[in-house]
């Protein structure tokens, strides 16, 4: 026959309770609610700086281009010129491929090249996160013009 006493036959609870429970995810919440603005804030940052540096690498390309062709390619011939030999008159004289693939802007459109430019002889732009001309914020244009 066995015996067991009182304090052996309770069982030993282990855990949280839901209100402990409640109270961490309220802590969370919070602490979310805080920072994830902070950090879409840099993301959209990051994106204009990405898009800047973007249409600083193709003015280089279209330097080069002019250079070594004596002229921008047409607004026909577009920014593909700096990938592929243009077909289309004229034909450059002297051309070498500038770039290894064309980049779409951080929000997944293409650069926009104008020839004759607004701002300058060429221009290179993104229309920014609205995908439209004008804006301000994270929706502002982001141009060849721009420092």
């Amino acid at each position: 026959m066995k015996i067991y006493s009182a304090s052996l036959s309770r069982r030993v609870q282990s855990g949280f309770t839901l209100i402990e429970l409640m109270v961490v995810l309220l802590i969370i919440g919070v602490l979310a609610a805080l920072i994830v603005p902070n950090v879409l804030e840099r993301a959209d940052d990051a994106r204009v700086t990405a898009a800047k540096t973007d249409v600083n690498n193709l003015m280089q390309a279209l330097k080069l281009y002019r250079l070594d062709n004596q002229r921008y390619p047409t607004a026909e011939q577009g920014l593909q010129a700096l990938r592929a030999k243009p077909t289309t008159a004229p034909v450059p004289p002297n051309w070498k491929s500038y770039l290894d693939q064309l980049p779409n802007d951080p929000w997944g459109q293409p650069y926009v090249y104008l020839n004759p430019g607004i701002k300058a002889e060429v221009d290179v732009m993104s229309f920014g996160a609205d995908g439209q001309a004008g804006g301000e914020g994270k929706n502002a244009d982001v141009g060849s013009w721009q420092p």
